[in-house]
């Protein structure tokens, strides 16, 4: 199947702490170089500082407002905000919102746990 619906994927939490629903990925689509996610962080919570040293990553902010942190920067966040994260980058997020902060993230190479080190 090529079409996914998100209400159909069941959560789990990645190394990071963040909450993921996989919308795309080539373990189970016809992709091969990249991957779809939903992560949403909880009002209040923090992700952890992490890096990938293979995987570029985009993050675009559907929903919330938060701060990142990416490399020696940290920022606002907010709904229609898009993040590029270059292989190596330290990065977290923050929710400091009054809502749950939800980002699509983008991955090429796709999302694997072994790509992800804990700072």
């Amino acid at each position: 199947m090529q079409k996914t619906a998100r209400a159909e994927i069941t959560p789990y939490i990645t190394k990071d702490g963040s909450k993921i629903r996989e919308l795309l990925h080539p373990s189970q689509h016809a992709l091969h170089q990249q991957s779809l996610a939903e992560a949403v962080v909880a009002i209040g919570a923090r992700t952890e500082l992490h890096r990938h040293h293979v995987t570029e990553e985009i993050y675009h902010v559907t929903r919330g407002q938060g701060l990142m942190t990416l490399g020696g920067e940290r920022f606002a966040i907010a709904a229609g905000d898009s993040i590029a994260i270059a292989p190596g980058t330290p990065h977290c997020v923050e929710n400091t919102g009054s809502e749950a902060l939800h980002i699509l993230c983008c991955c090429a190479p796709a999302y694997a746990h072994e790509d992800t080190e804990l700072l």
